[in-house]
């Protein structure tokens, strides 16, 4: 009882709407952990921040869609709109009333402004609603296949498909879509609860049918498959009704948000953990259908390597299906994806980060990873002319006069590299080990110790010239999303390598000073997702998230923990603009819940969680491998942040860090804070 009790209250400081302003991009609605359905609120109003097809700043109201995006910076999804109204003709000015919306894990309501009220859950592959129609009125409902979640500045969403009655209570279509990716198609049936009245309108993509008015609300399920309309049926058959997909929706979070148990000091602090861990089960989804063996999409790899995959490697045990759905892309394309969705690749980003997820999923023996397959996979896709490999085998360089944001690449390479050497060393596959160290240091042919940033170098050897390190444009240059002040640091892989090329530790900690000290200023046409600024550090993006943790490294955890604390406390709030950048799948999130704990994965393939400065008090980690962490920090508050020792089930730690291996035998990790630095 004391347990079901503790679950539910879980579930009850879970804040949905938090990241649904500003540039968080996140989902609202209902659905379960790593569902495909996420059904929720469309607005009509389109631009950047409206990747997700929601926004809090805005009411207007488009209907409910059953697929969504949950926190990336592109728009896609948004599949197969379904609209209560009480007239057949569309009124673009509709809205919801914001006063009237709930939402918490696996539920939304809301009251449309001519009355009707609305309630949603979802199963893994099916969106569940009860209209509650205003008595007297007409009762219609909308299809339309035209609508999605895609900016204007994208393609045009629609791309063909068909509407079908059935039956008095059965519509079946399809949907395909160009938005992020090109063909992709979405199969739906959708039934009601009533027989259907009236068709008023039927084309290809639009629907209008009513229904005779009722005091009993009306209840549409909607199956969707992205693999056939043939697997509809049993997709359906997830769900009996409303209440009973509510009530196992309920239940699937309760168990995972439960994974962690965790106290703060602060009520706040725990909305802000059970929030962030909610976000990051958004994220992936399955593709798969029902019963069948699991596959999942949409991994935004080049955010979620960073944090995201550590998290799940800890307490998930669906771990292995996330790896072996990225092998399976392997073997059916000859490809490790960059960025998939759906069956396709939106070859979003740079780097290719099913690499590093892969090869630290492996070094840390997840369950069911065939650690040769991965060896075998990796290793290829950093041999093959593909991706500009060529370029970097000749010149031994990505050279900026051939290669758009080529430091960025560079150094996305290099730790792709360093991952692969680690899992061949520990193989026993020597030489192919040697082989890749030695590309993980390419990094350093891109330092300039004049100016001390890493720098585009031209094919001829020069350095690219004018330099600012404070310069950024969204689309090209030598960076990506960032500019030469973040990119200097991305060498998780080797920070002494690092230090070195600085000229010591008390050198490269001078450097990190300036980078957090220097003006934020940033010039016009610089990406919009370079937020979060603490002098020309970004915590809005995801290149700079392990950069304050170099200060433990480096002997600094005093410096470290201030400045986590400074973003806990400035970037991460209750308010619908609390998330500082884009969601990006749960790594801003994920980075929040290790951070929270008081340490994080700098380079994940290397096993080692850095200290920074934990935010709770007691937190106890129910392990993928059946064992428990917990983890305690004695004296803790806003004025103790600092971290004056470390035990590991007793024994004193004199090193700035914690190994997944001591981790995952569980014990007590405890801190001993203080207010002295």
């Amino acid at each position: 009882m004391i347990c079901a009790l503790l679950l539910a209250l879980t579930i009850s400081v879970v804040n949905p709407f938090i990241g649904s302003g500003g540039h968080g991009h996140v989902f609202v609605g209902a659905d379960v952990p790593h569902g495909q359905v996420h059904a929720g609120p469309m607005n009509t109003t389109l631009g950047w921040d409206w990747c997700s097809g929601y926004h809090a700043s805005d009411s207007t109201f488009a209907g409910f869609a059953q697929t969504r995006l949950g926190g990336t910076g592109v728009a896609d999804y948004g599949d197969i709109v379904i609209r209560p109204q009480l007239t057949s003709a569309f009124d673009p000015s509709e809205h919801f009333l914001k006063s009237t919306e709930e939402c918490t894990p696996g539920y939304y309501s809301v009251t449309i402004s001519d009355g009707i009220k609305a309630r949603v859950t979802a199963s893994e592959h099916c969106g569940v609603y009860r209209f509650s129609y205003p008595e007297g009125e007409p009762c219609f409902l909308v299809i339309d296949l035209r609508r999605g979640a895609q900016s204007l500045l994208f393609r045009k969403a629609y791309n063909g498909g068909y509407l079908e009655v059935k039956n008095s209570r059965t519509i079946e279509g399809e949907r395909i879509s160009s938005e992020w990716t090109f063909d992709q198609p979405i199969w739906f049936k959708l039934t009601t609860s009533r027989d259907i009245k009236k068709i008023h309108s039927s084309s290809e993509s639009h629907l209008v049918i009513e229904f005779e008015n009722s005091p009993e609300e009306l209840e549409v399920r909607v199956a969707v498959s992205q693999n056939g309309a043939q697997r509809l049926d049993k997709n359906l058959r997830e769900v009996r009704n409303f209440e009973s997909a509510l009530s196992d929706a309920r239940k699937k979070w309760e168990k995972e948000l439960s994974t962690i148990e965790f106290e703060s000091f602060d009520a706040k602090q725990d909305t802000i953990f059970y929030t962030s861990l909610y976000h990051t089960a958004t994220s992936p989804q399955l593709l798969s259908d029902r019963g069948e063996k699991p596959h999942y999409t949409i991994f935004s790899l080049w955010d979620t390597y960073r944090a995201v995959h550590p998290l799940y490697n800890l307490i998930d045990s669906r771990a292995g299906d996330y790896c072996n759905s990225l092998l399976d892309i392997y073997d059916r394309t000859g490809r490790l994806p960059v960025w998939p969705l759906g069956y396709q690749e939106t070859d979003c980003m740079v780097g290719i980060h099913s690499i590093s997820v892969l090869c630290e999923a492996a070094l840390k023996h997840v369950k069911g990873v065939d650690r040769k397959r991965v060896l075998d996979a990796c290793s290829s896709m950093l041999s093959q002319p593909t991706y500009g490999m060529s370029l970097w085998d000749e010149y031994g360089y990505l050279p900026a006069d051939k290669v758009n944001w080529s430091v960025s690449v560079e150094l996305e390479y290099c730790i792709n590299a360093q991952c692969i050497a680690f899992l061949a060393r520990d193989l026993g596959e020597d030489e192919l080990a040697e082989e890749f160290e030695k590309r993980a240091q390419r990094y350093r042919r891109h330092f300039d110790a004049r100016t001390g940033f890493m720098r585009g170098v031209n094919s001829n050897g020069t350095f690219t010239e004018p330099f600012d390190p404070a310069f950024s444009l969204h689309e090209e240059a030598d960076y990506v999303e960032g500019n030469a002040w973040q990119y200097s640091f991305l060498v998780p892989h080797d920070v002494d390598g690092l230090a070195q090329l600085y000229g010591g530790c008390k050198q490269l900690v001078y450097k990190l000073d300036d980078l957090f000290a220097a003006d934020s200023a940033l010039n016009e046409g610089a990406s919009a997702d370079i937020t979060g600024m603490i002098g020309q550090y970004a915590h809005g993006n995801e290149p700079s998230h392990h950069t304050i943790y170099l200060y433990s490294l480096l002997g600094r955890t005093d410096r470290a923990a201030e400045l986590i604390r400074q973003v806990c406390n400035d970037f991460y709030t209750t308010s619908p603009d609390g998330l500082i950048g884009n969601e990006d799948c749960g790594q801003m999130s994920a980075w929040y819940v290790f951070s929270a704990l008081g340490f994080y994965p700098v380079f994940p393939a290397d096993g080692k969680y850095v200290f920074g400065s934990p935010l709770c008090t007691r937190a106890r980690l129910h392990l993928s491998n059946g064992r428990t962490l917990t983890v305690i920090a004695e004296g803790n508050s806003y004025e103790t942040p600092y971290i004056k020792e470390v035990r590991l089930n007793g024994v004193l730690l004199d090193r700035p860090f914690v190994t997944h291996e001591e981790l995952l035998e569980g014990g007590i990790l405890e801190y001993k804070m203080s207010c002295e630095r």
